[in-house]
């Protein structure tokens, strides 16, 4: 049994190559139901955020098969040569499988370390696999795994605090160019947790004039609403394009929201006054051709990257500290792993000793025919009772060893000790 991951992250390629690979939430059902056919022997769930796509897989193969074979689901799926994006890729397998979900759930291989979005578009992930029915149960395991480690680092560490989101640095970048936010007009495109968050850091750092602007104008007035902010549809963009000082772009648009027509339009009634564009969308909501504007200043998520270089670089000393916790965590999981092949001896033993209980059963009540069917049902209570604390210490026990040693070894034994058969 093997478990896989395979991805990119924006450690590792540039936005332009993560776009390439990006799954759409509408695409990504019909994709989990194709890569479980891939690995139907096991399971599978696929993350695919502003910064990485990845794709976790159980299976009974060697792991290098494995691996090839979520290669070239990549390639195929988005139309592409596995040399475009084979250099980029990581991949690992069993317990460095393991550590990273963990360190991914826990925001430690963030771009921004301790930022909040990224448990929840993990556990979103793990989700939309559960409806597909993409997951068995060596999957929910982990990721239920996962979540708990993810909560004991966010509770052990100091690694949330201070600027734990994308969206919170994208807005100090944008403090850094404009002082003073009280006199300038902020534009949010969008409005889901990325767009909302920048929504609150811009107000937090004194914003007061704030348009949201959706597809769903109900969308926009319910954003916009709870910030005191004014809702416009999408429709209506170069109607209000030109206020924005600042402009924030955070969409699941599969295509460029904002074009050069749009910025050009925009200076011409602004008389050119500069505007500050934050595109952390992936894929791109602004055309890079914009960043040619004069007063236009695009940053994408690769140009966040530098800032977020500095905010790891301040958090050092609490990653080490989370490392330890993952690392303790990894072990545990897999104990458990390793305990799930006793199962099936364990289930082998338990039939064997209820078919002898049965049987027994069977002969007493046959002597005691004057019970009534409140006491025949007493005395077959206790020897269930009886085979139940029987069991409980040899199952625990059975467990404990073959988490800690070699399996068939212990396997053997306890099958030649109770007559099972081998192929249990």
């Amino acid at each position: 049994m093997t478990i896989a991951i395979t991805g990119i992250n924006h450690t590792t390629s540039s936005v332009e190559l993560r776009e390439k690979l990006a799954f759409s939430s509408d695409a990504l059902p019909k994709a989990l139901k194709k890569l479980k056919t891939i690995f139907s022997d096991g399971g599978c769930v696929i993350l695919s955020t502003c910064n990485r796509v990845e794709i976790y897989a159980r299976a009974e193969d060697d792991g290098e098969d494995m691996l090839q074979r979520m290669h070239a689901f990549l390639a195929q799926w988005h139309g592409l040569d596995e040399s475009e994006f084979s250099d980029a890729l990581y991949s690992y397998t069993n317990r460095d499988a393991v550590a990273h979900l963990f360190r991914v759930a826990s925001s430690i291989d963030s771009m921004v370390v301790g930022e909040v979005q990224i448990l929840g578009q993990v556990h979103d992930a793990f989700l939309l696999a559960q409806q597909e029915s993409s997951t068995d149960k060596i999957m929910r395991g982990l990721f239920q795994r996962a979540f708990k480690v993810a909560k004991e680092v966010r509770t052990k560490s100091s690694i949330n605090e201070g600027k734990v989101s994308v969206a919170s640095v994208a807005v100090d970048l944008a403090v850094s160019i404009f002082t003073d936010l009280d006199e300038k007009t902020v534009l949010v495109i969008g409005s889901g947790e990325t767009a909302e968050l920048g929504l609150k850091s811009l107000i937090q750092k004194g914003a007061s004039n704030v348009i949201v602007m959706n597809r769903s104008l109900e969308n926009a007035e319910t954003l916009a609403g709870l910030y005191g902010g004014e809702a416009v549809a999408l429709d209506d963009l170069n109607d209000h394009l030109h206020r924005a000082d600042i402009v924030i772009t955070s969409t699941g648009s599969n295509v460029a929201v904002l074009n050069m027509e749009h910025f050009q339009r925009a200076l011409r009634k602004r008389n050119k006054a500069p505007m500050f564009v934050i595109d952390i969308a992936v894929p791109r909501d602004v055309e890079q051709k914009v960043n040619s504007l004069d007063n236009v200043y695009l940053y994408d998520m690769d140009g966040l990257q530098a800032m977020a270089d500095e905010n790891m670089e301040t958090r050092r000393a609490e990653v080490d500290h989370c490392l330890e916790i993952v690392e303790h965590q990894v072990d545990v999981f897999i104990k458990w792993l390793r305990s799930l092949r006793a199962e099936p001896t364990i289930v082998s033993m338990t039939l064997e000793l209820n078919t002898i209980r049965e049987r027994e059963l069977e002969k007493t009540l046959q002597t005691l025919s004057d019970l009534n069917e409140k006491q025949r049902a007493e005395v077959e209570y206790m020897s269930k009772r009886i085979v139940n604390n029987i069991l409980q210490r040899p199952m625990s026990q059975i467990k404990e060893e073959v988490s800690e040693d070699d399996s068939s070894r212990v396997l053997h034994l306890v099958k030649r000790l109770f007559g099972l058969e081998e192929n249990h």
